[in-house]
C-alpha cells in the first residue's frame, strides 16, 4: 500500500515541532528521514502512528488515516518501532514478546507467521528462552522489528534503530532490514547516521527545525561526510 503524507504538522500542546511535511512512500520503498537531534524525526513518526497531535492528511492507498486514533491506525496497517526499542518487555523472553506481537492475528495464522519472523531474524530462534533485556542491542532491535511485523503491517515506521548500538553490529542490522524488502512494506526510517541510512535508502528527506529542507535520491548520500555536513551540520 502507498503511504501519502500531505501538509502534515505535529505538536505537543502549543509547541509545533514539525510543519508542512509531505512525501509519498510506495510499497517496497524505503524512505529515510534524516535529521540531527531535535529536528523533529521522532515526533513525525509518532504523529504518523497517531501518538502525537497532528494536522494535515495521511492516506494509505487513498484511505484517510489522519482522523483515526492510534489503535485504529495499527489495525489499518501502520506499525511503529519506537526509539529505544520501547515496544519490548525486557523481563519477558524472546518467545513471550513474539507471542504478544502475534496475539491479534487469527489463531490459525500465528505459527506460520512466527516461523516467517524467525526466518527473517534467525538469531531470535537461538534466543527464544532468553529475556529480551539480556539480549545485545542489535538482537533487541531485531526482536523489536519482529514484534512490529507480527501484525503484517503495510507501513513500518522505524525510529532511530542505530541508537545506542556499537558500530560493529550496524552492518548486521542493515542486512536484517534489507531482508524486509520482499514483504512489500512502505518503510519510513528516521535516522541521523548518514552512513547507515545510505545503505538502505531509496530516497531521503532531511528535516531541520521541523521542516523538510532537502529531498533526493540515495545516490546523494554516498559521500557520507559531505551529506552529514550539508544535511545535519555534523561529521559522518
Amino acid at each position: 500500500m502507498t503511504l501519502e503524507v500531505t501538509d502534515f504538522s505535529a505538536r505537543y500542546g502549543r509547541i509545533e515541532v514539525c510543519r508542512g511535511i509531505g512525501f509519498t512512500v510506495a510499497p517496497g520503498e524505503f524512505l529515510v528521514v534524516l535529521g540531527a537531534n531535535g529536528a523533529g524525526k521522532s515526533t513525525l513518526l509518532g504523529a504518523l502512528a497517531g501518538l502525537v497531535t497532528s494536522t494535515g492528511e495521511i492516506t494509505l492507498d487513498g484511505t484517510r488515516l489522519d482522523a483515526a486514533p492510534a489503535r485504529r491506525r495499527a489495525g489499518m496497517g501502520v506499525a511503529l518501532v519506537p526509539e529505544g526499542r520501547r515496544n519490548l518487555f525486557a523481563p519477558l523472553t524472546v518467545d513471550e514478546n513474539l507471542q504478544l506481537g502475534l496475539r491479534l492475528l487469527p489463531a490459525g495464522e500465528r505459527e506460520a507467521m512466527r516461523a516467517e519472523l524467525l526466518g527473517l531474524f534467525p538469531i531470535l530462534a537461538e534466543r527464544g528462552r532468553q529475556a529480551a533485556g539480556m539480549l545485545s542491542g542489535g538482537e533487541q532491535q531485531m526482536l523489536a522489528l519482529a514484534v512490529a511485523l507480527a501484525r503484517r503491517p503495510a507501513v513500518l515506521l522505524l525510529d532511530e534503530p542505530t541508537q545506542g548500538l556499537a558500530p560493529i553490529v550496524l552492518d548486521e542490522l542493515a542486512a536484517a532490514i534489507r531482508r524486509l524488502r520482499p514483504l512489500g512494506l512502505a518503510l519510513v526510517l528516521a535516522e541521523q547516521n548518514v552512513r547507515f541510512a545510505a545503505g538502505l535508502a531509496d530516497r531521503y528527506v532531511a528535516l531541520r527545525g521541523g521542516e523538510i529542507v532537502q529531498a533526493g535520491g540515495a545516490d546523494e548520500l554516498r559521500d557520507h561526510r559531505f551529506a552529514a555536513a550539508s544535511l545535519l551540520g555534523a561529521a559522518a
